[in-house]
């Protein structure tokens, strides 16, 4: 999945471009194939596939040093992207606001985060300024380069810059997109499809809260 602008962009709830669905599916075969031969267990949610997610220490969009302990007794909904994303990202932040509003009193459960694979342009302050356009309970993160290939291999995700001109800022992030739903002790759970509406993703998140 590729994506190209240096512009930051927020679209409104429901407003889906033609090329999210393509993009979504794209960047989830690209995490199969990361995955390998345990693929398949993990997406069906048999036993025995391979570990997603894990222990991280980041930055948040207030500047502070966090670490995966900090959300232990909460679900995590964890979604890997960029800012300068021009659509798969803010229309997956969209659904997943509209998710968390439409989960009523079981929202208080979950901490939607949104971890950046562009740490050299999306500092906590530019975090700060794109999480609060969609949801007042979305965290932003971010961290040195070294932090979020750390958190990004414990998640498999891929990603990869595209340079798209000479400047220092033309490029885009290539990158898989699968929300991870995580539980109070910080294990996998489920994947949740980016491409999934804000109704379809909060019944799938219902279904697996205590």
């Amino acid at each position: 999945m590729t994506t190209s602008t240096n512009m930051q962009t927020a679209r409104p709830p429901g407003q889906r471009p033609p090329r999210t669905f393509a993009f979504a599916v794209i960047g989830l075969l690209i995490a199969v194939l990361l995955l390998g031969g345990g693929g398949f267990l993990w997406l069906t949610g048999v036993t025995g596939g391979p570990n997603i997610g894990g222990p991280f220490t980041l930055v948040n969009d207030n500047g502070k040093t966090v670490s995966s302990r900090d959300f232990r007794g909460k679900y995590m909904l964890v979604y890997f992207g960029y800012t300068y994303c021009p659509d798969v990202c803010p229309t997956t932040l969209n659904s997943i606001a509209e998710a968390m509003g439409k989960l009523g009193a079981k929202a208080n459960q979950v901490q939607p985060i949104f971890i950046t694979v562009d740490p050299q342009r999306d500092s906590p302050a530019v975090m700060k300024r794109y999480v609060s356009a969609f949801s007042p309970s979305l965290i932003g993160l971010t961290g040195a380069p070294a932090q979020i290939a750390a958190v990004a291999k414990e998640y498999r995700v891929y990603y990869a810059k595209h340079v798209t001109g000479p400047g220092p800022n033309d490029y885009s992030m290539d990158h898989s997109s699968i929300i991870y739903l995580m539980g109070p002790d910080g294990r996998f759970i489920a994947p949740i499809a980016a491409s999934d509406s804000g109704a379809q993703m909060a019944k799938d998140i219902a279904k697996q809260l205590s």
